[in-house]
């Protein structure tokens, strides 16, 4: 018999800038697989300022990257109790974005999901019935087995942008194709911007992604 129950835990998120009511722009960052919060949020640190702040939430489930000690990393999911990891995540996030905008009521919320995360941030997004600035996915993509016009009328009014490096082992240009192809079928019209790199992110793009989003 497999039984489930809901249970409090800690969860943990990187702050940088401050959050208040002068807050005009407030970007949730979703690291990849096996990163921690804590190292992911140090790129950001460019793009932070008096009406800028930066919270990298970190996966609930973490394990250590070789072996059975050593360096550690996090996860927002496996295919184990795939469905279960969602729900939480989704709820842990949508207490974060809560968390945020009591704190910074007038800002506009972006968010950036790298590589894993940007799978995370979709599926986060599909259930939202708020506004949201700017969604960024950085070598990720809408994930195969979701309905991508779930997610359609809360990105209607979002700028949506896809960011990879064109050196990226893990991002195959006929795979963005075909991604481009179902984002543009359910009414989205995303940007695209690629530049001279690997599985990375990258500070002249993230200062033109700032740039953009304060325009």
């Amino acid at each position: 018999m497999h039984r489930t129950i809901s249970v409090p835990r800690t969860a943990h998120l990187h702050q940088l800038g401050t959050l208040s009511p002068e807050t005009r722009h407030l970007w949730i960052v979703l690291h990849g697989y096996g990163q921690l919060a804590r190292y992911f949020i140090r790129h950001f640190e460019g793009i932070t300022d008096a009406q800028t702040a930066v919270l990298a939430p970190e996966g609930l489930s973490r394990f250590y990257l070789e072996g059975f000690s050593g360096r550690v990393g996090a996860t927002w999911m496996t295919k184990e109790e795939r469905l279960h990891e969602i729900t939480d995540y989704i709820n842990y996030l949508n207490q974060v974005r809560e968390m945020a905008l009591n704190e910074a009521p007038d800002a506009e919320l972006h968010v950036l999901g790298f590589s894993q995360g940007g799978a995370t941030a979709c599926r986060w997004l599909a259930q939202a019935q708020w506004p949201m600035k700017q969604l960024v996915l950085w070598a990720g993509v809408f994930p195969e087995d979701m309905e991508i016009t779930s997610a359609s009328r809360t990105l209607s009014q979002t700028h949506l942008t896809y960011v990879y490096g064109l050196q990226d082992p893990f991002v195959a240009d006929d795979k963005v194709q075909a991604q481009l192809v179902r984002v543009e079928a359910a009414g989205l019209h995303p940007e695209v911007i690629t530049f001279a790199g690997k599985h990375e992110l990258n500070q002249e793009v993230l200062r033109l992604l700032k740039n953009q989003s304060s325009s």
